[in-house]
């Protein structure tokens, strides 16, 4: 058996019975060097079109596998249908898998799928909602969410844009000088010393702090706050933001509830050698009086659902639901309510997501203003391509390079 099956199973299996996310399940687990590359492919592929092999496997057998079947049939229909690897090299490593794993009994079932999956015939659900759930392995709650945000024309282009390619943001480097010497092939973003790369192999040069990774929809959110004294980002971790945001800002105070994540975020202002980021550890819903009226600029960098972000979190298409969804609304509302209050008159409140859901973005906004009559929508035109919703930016991945970010700016009148 090659060994990268067996690899892409455990990896997986910690997604799928232990609730791992994919990016911790793939740190956890001892991996051949020879194949990470591909390994990690497959397994963020295999989470990317799970409704879609899950549709499969349904519809093509009388009772529903185990779970270790089920996560074999998966690894290998990708590695089929996605990777173009022959139906007989698939189906013999399944079948060695299969033994491996102790379940001998099932891998005359295994192969007999195996050998006959593409030249199944693979009819779509007849119903729209399930019909592009299954085309483009999307949830379909979140498809209806969508369709009655932006009609099922839009919705279908949002779920079938193109992920985007990493970027990297250079900081005191020329980056394109940098990339070029190096020839690295990238494009330019309209953000200055970032680009969007292909093929890019980090070095030591990241841990040296010449450049980091960071989407360019975040990119965007930090481009949007003015530079100003005294920062809060209330809902820091990893740490990216506060890192762009401390050269716009004299100091930024970083918080997170969690003091794992508090930790991510020192360790990323010690590697991008920022002294000027103070983290803590923080419940951003539980007021300090001391700190009324008292920052320049609030970044709210609420915690969201992520459907803008799925193309690097496919984890997230398995374990949202339309009631997750409703009960970060209240957090949202929770948190933005709590800290505006820390904005100076005069000062800004940022509201940012990684969501493409009108209720968790300008709902949120449309019920803060509504209540809360001393903020008022300051219009911003961020030179990233965005839809623009009352003056707010709505950065969604059919025209903003895959990215689905959002972002509003609100001053405190009084």
């Amino acid at each position: 058996m090659v060994n990268y099956f067996y690899d892409c199973y455990c990896i997986l299996n910690k997604v799928y019975s232990e609730k791992k996310f994919i990016k911790q399940a793939i740190n956890d687990t001892f991996i051949e060097e020879a194949h990470r590359a591909l390994t990690v492919k497959v397994c963020y592929g295999v989470l990317d079109r799970d409704i879609e092999l899950s549709y499969y496997i349904k519809n093509f057998t009388e009772k529903t596998p185990k779970l270790a079947v089920r996560t074999i049939l998966k690894i290998s229909m990708y590695m089929i249908k996605y990777l173009g690897k022959k139906e007989y090299f698939v189906a013999d490593n399944a079948v060695e898998l299969t033994k491996k794993l102790g379940k001998g009994g099932a891998s005359g079932f295994v192969n007999a799928f195996l050998r006959n999956f593409s030249n199944r015939r693979i009819l779509l659900p007849e119903e729209k909602a399930g019909f592009l759930s299954v085309k483009y392995s999307y949830p379909e709650f979140a498809i209806k969410m969508l369709a009655e945000d932006y009609g099922w024309e839009r919705t279908e282009k949002i779920i079938s844009a193109v992920y985007p390619d990493n970027t990297l943001c250079f900081y005191g480097t020329d980056g394109k000088k940098y990339l070029t010497e190096k020839g690295v092939v990238f494009s330019e973003t309209p953000f200055k010393n970032v680009f969007i790369v292909k093929n890019f192999n980090r070095n030591a040069d990241y841990d040296d702090g010449v450049y980091t990774y960071q989407s360019l929809g975040s990119v965007a959110i930090c481009d949007t706050v003015d530079k100003c004294k005294n920062l809060l980002d209330c809902c820091a971790a990893p740490g990216g933001k506060s890192v762009r945001l401390s050269y716009k800002a004299d100091k930024v105070f970083a918080w997170d509830i969690h003091p794992h994540r508090v930790t991510l975020i020192e360790e990323y202002a010690a590697r991008m050698r920022r002294s000027n980021i103070k983290a803590e550890v923080r419940d951003a819903k539980i007021f300090d009086k001391t700190l009324e009226k008292f920052f320049d600029a609030v970044l709210c960098d609420a915690p969201c659902s992520g459907f803008g972000v799925v193309g690097d979190n496919p984890d997230i298409k398995l374990n949202r639901t339309e009631e997750g969804v409703s009960e970060l609304v209240k957090e949202q509302k929770a948190i933005i309510n709590t800290v505006c209050d820390y904005v100076k008159v005069g000062g800004y409140l940022y509201y940012s997501t990684c969501s493409v859901f009108l209720k968790e973005n300008i709902g949120i906004i449309r019920d803060f203003i509504s209540r809360r009559t001393d903020f008022a929508i300051e219009k911003t035109d961020s030179p990233l391509m965005h839809m623009d919703i009352d003056g707010t930016n709505a950065f969604l991945p059919d025209i903003s390079a895959g990215n689905g970010y959002y972002i509003a700016k609100l001053k405190r009148l009084r």
